[in-house]
C-alpha cells in the first residue's frame, strides 16, 4: 500500500518510517513497493536528484519494468539519467535474477507437457530482445538429460540448423528432444518460419532416430505448443 500523495512529496528522510521504501521492504515485503521504488533502492540518488524521480523517469523511458529489464548497462548509461555505478548496479540486479532462476532448475525434472517447459524458461527469457533457441534432451522417461542453447538470432528470427540440435542428442543418448524458443514481442503465435523450422527438425529427428516431441514458443504470459495444438 502506497503512502498518501502528500507524504510522497516529502523527502524520504522526512517521511514516517512505513512511508519509506527501505522500511516497507523490510517489514512488508517486495509486494508493498512499486516498480519505481524497487528500482530507486538499487540506483540511489543521482546528482542530488531523488532516487524515486530518477527511477520514475527510467521506467517511463524504457516502457515499464519489462523494458527496463531488457536494457543493458551501456544503454542505461547512454540514456543519461544514471552514472556508471547506477547503470551497472541496475543491469547487474536483473542479470542476477536471471541467473538465480536458472540455478534453481532441477536438471532431471520430468517434462509432462508444455506448461512444465514454459515455467522452466519463462523467467530466463523474460525481457530478451533476441530470439534464443534451446534444445532440451529427454530420456525414455521424459526426464531432462541435458539442455543446450542452440542459437541466438536477430530481433525477428533465430537461425537453427538440425545438426546443432541433433548432434548433442546423439552424444548424450537422448531418447527424444523438445525445442524451445522465445518471441521477444511477447506474442507466442507461431510464424511461418516457426512452422518451417519445426518441419525440418521433425524430418531430421526421424532420420537419426531421435524424435522431435514438441516445439514450444515462449511469450510474455503464455506459450504455444505445436504438440498441444495438434500441429
Amino acid at each position: 500500500m502506497l503512502p498518501p500523495p502528500d507524504r510522497l512529496d516529502l523527502p524520504i528522510r522526512d517521511r514516517p518510517p512505513l512511508d519509506r521504501p527501505r522500511e516497507r521492504l523490510l517489514l512488508l515485503g517486495e509486494d508493498a513497493l512499486t516498480d519505481s521504488e524497487l528500482a530507486a533502492l538499487i540506483v540511489g540518488p543521482v546528482a542530488s536528484r531523488p532516487a524515486e524521480d530518477v527511477a520514475d523517469a527510467l521506467i517511463a523511458t524504457f516502457g515499464g519494468a519489462r523494458g527496463l529489464q531488457r536494457a543493458d548497462a551501456a544503454e542505461l548509461l547512454r540514456e543519461g539519467r544514471l552514472g556508471m555505478a547506477g547503470a551497472c548496479a541496475l543491469a547487474a540486479a536483473f542479470a542476477l535474477a536471471r541467473r538465480a532462476s536458472r540455478a534453481s532448475l532441477d536438471p532431471e525434472a520430468h517434462v509432462r507437457g508444455g506448461a512444465d517447459l514454459f515455467e522452466r524458461f519463462r523467467a530466463r527469457l523474460a525481457g530478451a530482445r533476441k530470439e534464443t533457441f534451446f534444445a532440451v534432451y529427454l530420456d525414455s522417461r521424459n526426464r531432462i538429460v541435458r539442455e543446450e542453447r542452440v542459437s541466438e538470432g536477430t530481433l525477428t528470427s533465430a537461425l537453427v540448423h538440425p545438426r546443432e540440435v541433433f548432434g548433442p542428442a546423439l552424444r548424450v543418448g537422448a531418447a527424444s528432444v523438445v525445442v524451445v524458443h522465445n518471441h521477444p514481442s511477447g506474442d507466442p503465435t507461431p510464424s511461418g518460419e516457426d512452422f518451417e523450422v519445426t518441419r525440418r527438425l521433425r524430418e531430421a529427428g526421424s532420420l537419426v532416430g531421435v524424435p522431435l516431441l514438441d516445439h514450444l514458443i515462449v511469450g510474455e504470459e503464455r506459450y504455444a505448443s505445436f504438440l498441444e495444438r495438434g500441429m
